[in-house]
């Protein structure tokens, strides 16, 4: 297998630190983001691992974009052999608060953008027998409050990578799907919530996260070498996940609890 990966939403984060850590490896990346400045400073740091590549924006909203990008890999790489639909954004508010421009937003990116990311490189992948690692999140697998439209395009995003995973199988394309929970990252740059409330709120969970982006990279590389598909890089989130399977009520009214909880919060502030 040659060594060519592309990753959207390089410029920072998980982006970057899945860059970092297969260039560790001397892998050849395709780098791309809406984050020119931070997309440079990726290729730099990249370099410096052992890496290299090239660096590409990117808006995963626009699919002519996604396909110059394969074209790009192509020429520059001879190919592809793993890709990366990691670009996201975040966003929250109780569903009567969100507009329905706040879903076309989420739904764009988050799902859309995925959606276009797997259909602009499968040509190539399908050449390579590569890999497809999409990007997901918790929020995908527990549906927790006031961020129905970011459960939903992430669990979409798992949907699409079971479906893949079904389809691709007889073309020797491998699929996998990251569910990591809230971790040390810049997603709260792009947030888009009703209040500034839960802007905070949710700022304060990312800061208490123990795990960083960095021990989030080095967890998939691991479990991709092991060629797992559902890829959860948090205790407790597998602990929750176990959960669910086994007693789906009794997380359904632990979040019920959290809700109401949230609103009286809201209430008083």
């Amino acid at each position: 297998m040659q060594n060519r990966m592309m990753i959207t939403g390089a410029g920072s984060g998980l982006g970057r630190e899945i860059a970092l850590r297969w260039a560790r490896e001397g892998w050849q990346l395709a780098l791309s983001d809406v984050n020119e400045p931070g997309l440079a400073e990726t290729l730099q740091l990249v370099r410096v691992a052992g890496g290299d590549g090239f660096t590409q924006r990117c808006d995963v909203r626009d699919y002519s974009q996604l396909t110059a990008l394969a074209q790009a890999c192509d020429e520059k790489f001879g190919g592809i052999d793993v890709i990366v639909n990691n670009a996201g954004v975040a966003s929250g508010g109780f569903f009567g608060e969100l507009s329905l421009e706040d879903w076309d937003w989420q739904i764009a990116i988050n799902l859309m953008g995925v959606v276009k990311g797997c259909k602009a490189f499968l040509p190539l992948l399908e050449r390579s027998k590569g890999r497809i690692i999409n990007v997901a999140s918790m929020a995908a697998l527990m549906q927790g409050p006031a961020m129905s439209n970011y459960n939903v395009a992430k669990a979409g995003v798992v949907a699409l990578s079971e479906s893949l995973l079904i389809e691709l199988k007889g073309h020797e394309v491998g699929v996998h799907v990251v569910c990591p929970s809230f971790f040390q990252t810049n997603l709260l740059d792009s947030f888009r919530g009703p209040t500034p409330a839960m802007k905070a709120a949710v700022g304060k969970l990312l800061e208490s996260s123990p795990i960083t982006a960095e021990d989030i990279a080095d967890y998939i590389y691991e479990a991709v070498a092991r060629g797992e598909f559902m890829i959860l890089p948090h205790e407790q989130g597998r602990m929750a996940w176990a959960l669910k399977q086994k007693n789906p009520q009794l997380l359904y009214d632990e979040m019920i609890n959290m809700t109401e909880k949230m609103r009286s919060k809201a209430r008083q502030g």
